[in-house]
């Protein structure tokens, strides 16, 4: 009964309704995997071989871009496993790669190095082992995502992606609305499929003007293509207007911006859809 005439009275407070703070926004969506590079197994490396070797190799492999960390595997982390090959004096190790689920994904195999040197353990021989391996590993993550995605019928490799045209912001005059409606149009041109909801990625883009000497504008452009977890790509367009002369109507000058930089945006989501990744 209270409730009720509460109710009737207007509204009741809601002091989260639409403002999540904190780290609300970033526990939204999932950490990005990572490779866990392991400890070796008792008496594969020699004195204080282990910590070289976990530090050498995660910087190795960061240098390569791949998220690689020197910690205890975590929930959804991959692993990097080291073993060893013994051969005539020599020592060849071997990585293993396994998936978040511990299922093995991939070997690749290292550089040979002299038993003597392998068990001192050294910085210089955990370096040298790490950075040749470095590549070597990243390109069969590489070889991994790219035939897990082939297999995935869901995978952007597998379907057309999505996309949507989000904010267009800081331009003067009518820039921001023209540059909206004429990147749709420019995106639909290039082939790239549109949806007002559900898009893959999202093209938006924000505009700064600079007055410069002999009454010039720069017009800077930033077009954004982002997904769910991250910006994926950029690009930018710079141009010296007479001042003052996009303080009112953009005209033709959107339709030669977005039909630009809509090229540029197709190749951005070829890329990250994993068709001409590297």
């Amino acid at each position: 009964m209270l409730l009720a005439g509460l109710a009737g009275c207007g509204d009741l407070p809601r002091p989260f309704a639409g403002a999540p703070g904190g780290d609300s926004p970033r526990l939204l969506r999932p950490p990005p995997p990572r490779l866990a590079v392991d400890a070796p197994e008792p008496g594969v490396l020699g004195g204080r071989g282990d910590a070289l070797y976990l530090t050498a190799m995660a910087d190795a492999l960061a240098s390569q871009d791949v998220p690689a960390v020197a910690a205890s595997a975590r929930k959804g982390d991959w692993h990097l496993k080291l073993a060893i090959e013994r051969s005539g004096g020599t020592l060849t190790p071997v990585f293993t790669v396994f998936d978040a689920s511990g299922a093995q994904a991939g070997l690749a195999q290292g550089m040979a190095v002299p038993e003597q040197s392998w068990q001192r353990g050294d910085a210089e021989t955990m370096r040298a082992v790490a950075v040749q391996a470095a590549p070597t590993i990243a390109g069969l993550l590489t070889r991994i995502e790219a035939d897990r995605r082939a297999a995935d019928p869901n995978s952007l490799v597998n379907r057309e992606a999505k996309l949507m045209v989000g904010e267009v912001t800081g331009a003067p005059g009518d820039g921001n609305d023209q540059l909206a409606r004429n990147m749709k149009i420019a995106l639909a041109n290039q082939g790239l499929r549109l949806v007002d909801k559900g898009a893959d990625f999202t093209v938006s883009a924000g505009i700064t003007v600079v007055p410069q000497a002999d009454r010039q504008d720069r017009i800077e452009i930033e077009w954004i293509v982002s997904d769910a977890i991250s910006d994926r790509g950029h690009i930018v367009q710079l141009n010296n207007v007479p001042h003052g002369s996009l303080d009112h109507y953009w005209g033709d000058v959107a339709v030669v911006v977005t039909d630009e930089a809509a090229a540029g945006v197709k190749d951005v989501v070829a890329q990250q859809s994993g068709r001409t990744r590297k």
